[in-house]
């Protein structure tokens, strides 16, 4: 399993994202190398399609794809919880079941 974790500087939430990432991996039995990128520049958001911090991919596949019409760029990302409340972390479920689903 390949698990990437993007980020940009300027967000202050991927520290508690990485820890929650790591947490639910932990959680999970899964002990995979994460691959700790920071994005640094346009033209990287533009190569990585990334579309806000922290963002994160298993199998190259966000957790949480954003809409179709989203537009790379250094900025901070926000995550629709279940309850439709906005959070700039992802959601630990959201994490879990993506990387269950990698597991098949």
């Amino acid at each position: 399993m390949h698990i990437q974790f993007l980020y940009f500087d300027g967000c202050p939430s991927h520290e508690k994202a990485l820890a929650r990432l790591r947490q639910v991996m932990a959680a999970e039995g899964v002990s995979v190398p994460i691959a700790i990128i920071q994005v640094e520049t346009d033209e990287q958001a533009a190569a990585w399609h990334f579309t806000g911090s922290p963002t994160i991919l298993i199998e190259g596949q966000d957790i949480d794809p954003p809409p179709v019409e989203a537009q790379s760029a250094l900025t901070c990302r926000v995550y629709r919880l279940e309850d439709g409340r906005y959070s700039p972390l992802p959601a630990a479920e959201t994490i879990r079941q993506a990387l269950r689903a990698a597991a098949v």
